[in-house]
């Protein structure tokens, strides 16, 4: 990978470069920030860098024979660890590496959802286990392919248990000649301390709104520019959240058509004096319950409507402050919330919240999907008055 085809992160990669330039290439880098702001592909596009054998000021060569390696992530001096779910598959880091390599190639940018997606264990949560300090250990003593760097990438550093950290702790202080590694962290706090102490630490920033523009219009389908700039301000900085945003929009439609349903409905049956207005709304909300129940949504779905919904209630109440810096909404959520937002206020917010809160905790406990919608109606009705 080389720099140029990051999104962003201008300074890291010139820090990173002159760290080579003038010699002083640290044996042990901890990269930190949140998901989807490049740090994995920094670490992969330094470790080019340090191997790469036609280097330039700016970036790597791309046609050497170790960076045409680097492209396809089978460089003999490039290693990689990562969290793993046991399985009959294997139980160390090498064999997955194949999906690994796919992932990044495939996606570029990613997060750990998406890696357990790959590897066909969503739900479950993956441990970078002690056995994997040993394969490290032997990588490492071995003789540099190229005679120059080896790398070790420990990606989600933080998912090491602490036998496997503890193992690691000597060679991260006095690693081989020509060795670097490169540790990934998107929750640096949860490394052990003595961890912390024997690398050298790279905060890598969010991405501003037009890095994120930039890298969206030239990935993504043509879409409104206007689009992408509500996008990119919702993303907060992380272009994974972004492109998830991007992919995403049909279905935030539907949530933000079924939120307004349900605001309108609760609202007219609150405060609406006309019989029949009342009975038309309450025949709506029973139509509304049974329509999100359907099994074509499935549980996840009713889920993230739920948690769509949490998100739209905050927007809303924060739309009363008059402050449009702080507002994450697209312009058609916005165009609602022009009229909506004044209903939002101190004395239900809290209540909503934890309405929708209970109503996504009973849907995760298998609850009767009908009846948990239906009962938030109602509550929702209560909390207008």
């Amino acid at each position: 990978m080389l720099f140029s085809e990051i999104i962003g992160q201008e300074r890291i990669k010139a820090d990173l470069r002159r760290s080579v330039a003038e010699g002083h290439v640290a044996h042990a880098l901890l990269l930190t920030g949140r998901e989807g702001v490049g740090k994995l592909q920094l670490a992969v596009a330094y470790a080019q860098y340090l191997s790469c054998t036609q280097r330039t000021a700016t970036d790597s060569c791309g046609i050497c024979p170790s960076c045409l390696q680097y492209q396809k992530l089978q460089h003999p001096d490039l290693h990689f660890a990562f969290p793993i779910v046991k399985s009959d598959s294997g139980d160390v880091c090498d064999d997955f590496v194949g999906n690994f390599r796919d992932l990044m190639l495939t996606k570029q940018y990613f997060g750990l959802e998406d890696w357990y997606s790959a590897l066909g264990v969503a739900g479950k949560q993956g441990v970078i286990y002690e056995k994997e300090s040993s394969e490290i250990v032997r990588k490492l003593s071995l003789k540099a392919f190229g005679g120059g760097y080896k790398v070790m990438i420990i990606w989600q550093a933080e998912k090491m248990n602490a036998t496997c950290a503890n193992k690691l702790l000597k060679l991260l202080e006095e690693p081989p000649s020509g060795t670097v590694f490169i540790l990934v962290s998107e929750h640096p706090e949860l490394l052990l301390s003595t961890i912390l102490s024997r690398v050298q630490q790279i905060r890598v920033p969010g991405l501003s709104e037009d890095e994120i523009v930039a890298g969206l219009t030239k990935q993504t389908s043509p879409a409104n520019p206007m689009q992408l700039k509500d996008i990119a301000h919702i993303a907060g900085g992380s272009y994974l959240a972004a492109l998830k945003l991007a992919d995403e929009s049909s279905t935030n439609k539907r949530y933000l058509n079924d939120f307004i349903a349900l605001m309108r409905d609760a609202y007219t049956i609150a405060h609406i004096n006309d019989r029949q207005k009342k009975a038309d709304a309450l025949q709506h909300i029973r139509e509304w319950s049974i329509a999100i129940s359907d099994n074509k949504v499935g549980r996840e779905g009713q889920k993230a409507f739920l948690q769509y919904a949490q998100r739209q209630i905050r927007e809303n109440y924060i739309f009363n402050l008059q402050h449009p810096e702080m507002n994450y909404q697209t312009a058609d959520e916005r165009a609602f919330s022009q009229k909506f937002a004044p209903f939002i206020n101190d004395r239900n917010v809290q209540q909503m919240m934890n309405e929708l809160e209970k109503a996504e905790n009973q849907i995760s406990q298998n609850g009767n999907a009908k009846i948990i919608f239906f009962d938030l109606c109602l509550q929702f009705i209560v909390l207008f008055k």
